[in-house]
């Protein structure tokens, strides 16, 4: 099993309403037998963070357009995007470019 790791999940640009307005998370996620990567993040963090319309956040297995995502403030689509394998401390931020009229 992957030991547990500790990670850092912000929410911006609106995001974080969808999760009862609080703009960083302190995580600890579960052990299991595959590294985590970022499929199975989003997949816990609907589960488990997201409060309310998760359309606004997932769309499928993935972010939905709009939503920029930073993994330790470089691009994701730099870093494998879904495929991407936390480490230990990495920071995930979630920004959202939608804004309603």
């Amino acid at each position: 099993l992957a030991a547990p790791m500790v990670h850092c999940f912000y929410f911006r640009g609106g995001a974080e309403l969808l999760f009862d307005g609080v703009k960083k998370h302190q995580v600890t996620l579960p052990c299991q037998p595959e590294p985590w990567d970022i499929r199975n993040l989003l997949k816990w963090i609907k589960q488990n963070l997201l409060k309310e319309r998760p359309e606004l956040f997932i769309q499928g297995e993935s972010v939905r357009p709009g939503i920029l995502v930073l993994i330790n403030e470089a691009d994701w689509e730099l870093m494998g995007e879904l495929d991407y394998k936390l480490q230990d401390q990495d920071n995930v931020l979630f920004i959202s470019t939608l804004h309603g009229g």
